[in-house]
């Protein structure tokens, strides 16, 4: 077998690896997983989590299941030359296994207090040989540079490989992941921010959500007899499926992926809503039928909780690109064209999108892209010479990052998208809500944007052999029970099923399947725990 490479995108939903061919430069396989192995559904949780078990677990969780994943690319692993990876710096931190703490806690006052030295994040080639991946232990890995300790080599990749450095006007550029990246460049200078959106835009939290996986709903389009479904199939390309009647649930015309419709993944979320919008069906955040809910295909719907629920990403990313305008000084009605990367950015239809808020109103060209991660760590395998390259853009890029969490335009915002989601505001007030907080107008009615396509799908070369989905990762944390009395109320309360009870060596034990846990921002089982013996934080890897 030739000479091997591994690029490797460390998202925050999930992880992507392809191997490379480095003597043709063919791209022999692609393996993902569906979701990450730290607990909870967004990289707060992960942080969280990873604090209170330790750097170490988190480590242990990533590079386990990295090992996993590589061994589905259909190559000799011993022949792997050269690994590169992309991600945030949480991620890649928890890769390298060195600190974490300067990225969870804000003030220098904190830090010094802790006893946290912050590491260089400027990029770096180590040997594979001390960091546990069972690949060539004489493998070079490639870890690009952050900007900063907040702008990560996942918003570098983003704002590269778009082409948005190069626009000559004002435009925006948004990683649509449950942790949106986004950055707003003006006259040269980056404004960047990073919104913990949720995972509502992929599906997740949703009452019939799922995944993007053949079975998924993805899209919804009007017709003048109903509403036609789109279901994907197992090439993950969206068909035909039903003919729905939204308001009585009625199936108009059966269609070639009929009874086929598992769940609603996230571009079938964004194009339910968008659609009820539309023909005035939804109305302030209230669902204008007899039960209150979308009718899609196959018993699958979309409720006025799961429009709240979705609508707090949308508030977050939209809250995110109207904070970076006022920072950046410019109105809002500025800002003609935007980028749209990541899975969910290439895949969902992106005027459906500006239709909830998404995308920007004033908008006038859309760009979308897939996996900018993975294209980049892809590069980085083929050419390692970039390295330099990376490090004098990090070093030479004027940003200024925003913390959406410590600012008061963003909160303000947000507040404004809380009301218009949950509680019934209609879109009618939002800029009377503006003015209250002396912010600029946004326009009411989007513009009539055009979209451009640069790539057909969110990883444009699948590979040789395809693509390996990996939907049970299989790694365990055990936690032990000091005081349990085995009543069973953790795993009654866990709406994952991802908590049992067993015993070992003479002690009682939580098992807890990683990826399926919803991390601290759930803690259901610790709160059923009548005797307090269940600690989330306790957890450690179960090594077999």
């Amino acid at each position: 077998m030739s000479r091997c490479g591994i690029a490797l995108d460390l998202g925050t939903s999930g992880f992507r690896a392809q191997a490379i061919d480095l003597d043709s430069g063919e791209i022999i396989s692609t393996a993902i997983t569906v979701r990450h192995p730290l607990p909870g559904a967004n990289v707060i949780d992960h942080v969280n989590f990873a604090i209170e078990a330790g750097g170490s677990v988190g480590n242990q969780l990533i590079i386990n299941t990295i090992n996993r994943l590589i061994t589905h690319l259909k190559i000799d692993l011993s022949k792997v030359i050269r690994l590169a990876v992309c991600g945030n710096p949480f991620q890649l931190s928890l890769f390298q296994n060195i600190e974490i703490r300067d990225l969870a806690y804000a003030g220098k006052r904190k830090l010094d207090r802790l006893g946290v030295v912050q590491p260089k994040r400027d990029g770096e080639i180590v040997s594979a040989k001390g960091l546990g991946l069972n690949i060539n232990p004489e493998a070079d890995v490639l870890i690009p540079p952050a900007v900063s300790h907040e702008i990560g080599a996942d918003a570098l990749a983003m704002l590269l490989l778009t082409g948005a450095m190069d626009e000559k006007g004002p435009c925006l550029v948004v990683d649509y992941g449950t942790n949106a990246e986004m950055a707003l460049i003006v006259e040269g200078q980056v404004y960047t921010g990073s919104a913990a959106a949720g995972p509502a835009l992929e599906g997740q939290e949703i009452e019939k959500g799922m995944l993007a996986a053949p079975g998924a709903l993805s899209d919804v389009l009007i017709s003048q007899k109903g509403w036609s479904c789109m279901v994907l199939d197992e090439c993950f390309i969206p068909c035909d499926g039903d003919l729905i009647d939204p308001i009585s649930g009625k199936v108009l015309r059966t269609g070639s992926m009929h009874g086929r419709a598992r769940g609603i993944t996230g571009t079938g979320v964004v194009a339910t809503i968008s659609s009820g919008l539309d023909q005035g069906i939804i109305r302030s955040s209230k669902i204008d039928t007899s039960d209150h809910v979308l009718h899609l295909q196959d018993g699958l719907f979309i409720s006025e909780k799961d429009v709240s629920e979705a609508g707090k990403a949308i508030g977050a990313i939209r809250a995110g690109y109207l904070t970076l305008i006022e920072q950046a000084g410019i109105a809002p009605r500025d800002l003609k064209t935007t980028f749209t990367s990541g899975a969910t950015g290439i895949y969902m239809d992106a005027i459906k999108a500006q239709r909830i808020g998404l995308v920007p109103a004033d908008t006038e060209r859309i760009v979308q892209i897939g996996n900018t991660s993975l294209l980049l760590a892809d590069r980085l395998v083929r050419q390692p010479a970039i390295m330099d390259d990376l490090r004098s853009f990090a070093t030479e890029l004027r940003a200024s990052h925003c913390m959406f969490a410590t600012s008061e335009t963003f909160k303000n915002i947000y507040s404004i998208e809380l009301s218009l989601w949950s509680y019934g505001m209609p879109m009618s007030m939002y800029n009377d809500m503006l003015d209250i907080y002396k912010l600029p107008h946004i326009s009411l009615h989007t513009a009539k944007a055009t979209t451009v396509k640069m790539m057909d799908r969110d990883i444009q070369d699948l590979g040789r052999y395809g693509i390996s989905i990996i939907a049970d990762i299989g790694i365990e944390l055990e936690i032990d029970l000091v005081g349990c009395i085995e009543c069973g109320k953790c795993s009654e309360r866990c709406p994952e099923k991802a908590i049992s009870i067993a015993s070992k060596d003479d002690h009682v034990i939580a098992i807890v399947r990683s990826e399926k846990c919803a991390g601290t921002a759930c803690r259901r089982c610790e709160m059923a725990c009548p005797t307090g013996a269940l600690r989330l934080k306790d957890s450690r890897m179960n090594m077999p």
